[in-house]
């Protein structure tokens, strides 16, 4: 999924990663934080310690998953590099590649 930190503005900092879901759907688990569904200006979940912003998504094909496509870094998760650059991108040649610029 797609993870972008939303709490300082419109861009945050982005990430590629394995989640898991919650058995209603209602919340996503990240490396030990919990998320909740919510609905704001540019946000679509609500980290449960800090009360931070994010946004949460698949992961497009095309790879353009920031919502203005900046340029800015999205880095990915070293467990999921290999399948995001394959299955999700098909870009075999990438799967070396932990980083989006």
């Amino acid at each position: 999924m797609y993870i972008e930190n939303k709490s300082g503005g419109l861009t945050g900092q982005a990430i590629i990663g394995r989640v898991t879901f919650s058995k209603t759907k209602r919340s996503v688990h990240y490396k030990g934080k919990t998320f909740l569904k919510a609905q704001g200006y540019k946000y679509n979940h609500i980290e449960v310690q800090s009360g931070d912003e994010y946004w949460i998504s698949g992961c497009h094909k095309d790879g353009k998953d920031r919502l203005y496509n900046e340029r800015l870094p999205i880095h990915i998760d070293e467990d999921v590099r290999e399948e995001y650059w394959v299955q999700i991108r098909s870009m075999p040649e990438m799967k070396h590649v932990n980083k989006i610029n």
